[in-house]
């Protein structure tokens, strides 16, 4: 079974940040930072953690999990984590110099149902999981 880990990171003015993924032939869409959990990895946290290191040059602190997704060969873990710097420009994750990969373009995304509502963020579950931790309140609690 292959494992991923994704990081919802809240930012220090409310917003969270997102990879807008742009490909040829495909429509748009965004996507929650984070990856596979490799063999080397101590545990999903620390993956999460080389993750956010390698993708945007930061450092998040864990505030816990919040939704796991699994199909019969992946399961991937949500996190909510907290972040106060980032530099897209340092990313050093290797799928950014592959050909044929497309775009991936860093945004700050407003911790509102109204700013979510606007993007195609997948998959659709954490999507619909984050309005709703939106919503009730709980996303903003972490600061």
């Amino acid at each position: 079974m292959i494992r991923r880990v994704r990081a919802v990171l809240v930012t220090p003015t409310n917003t969270t940040l997102l990879i807008k993924r742009i490909r040829p032939g495909i429509a748009p869409y965004w996507v929650i930072v984070g990856g596979k959990v490799d063999p080397t990895d101590a545990s999903p946290e620390d993956a999460l953690l080389r993750e956010v290191h390698e993708e945007i040059a930061g450092e998040a602190q864990i505030v816990s999990l919040l939704h796991t997704i699994e199909t019969d060969d992946e399961r991937q873990d949500f996190y909510l984590a907290t972040i106060e710097s980032w530099n897209f420009e340092d990313r050093t994750g290797p799928e950014f110099s592959q050909e044929g990969r497309g775009e991936y373009l860093l945004e700050e995304i407003p911790l509102t149902a109204e700013a979510l509502d606007v993007i195609n963020l997948l998959p659709q579950e954490i999507a619909t999981v984050l309005r709703g931790a939106v919503e009730g309140g709980e996303l903003l609690a972490t600061r």
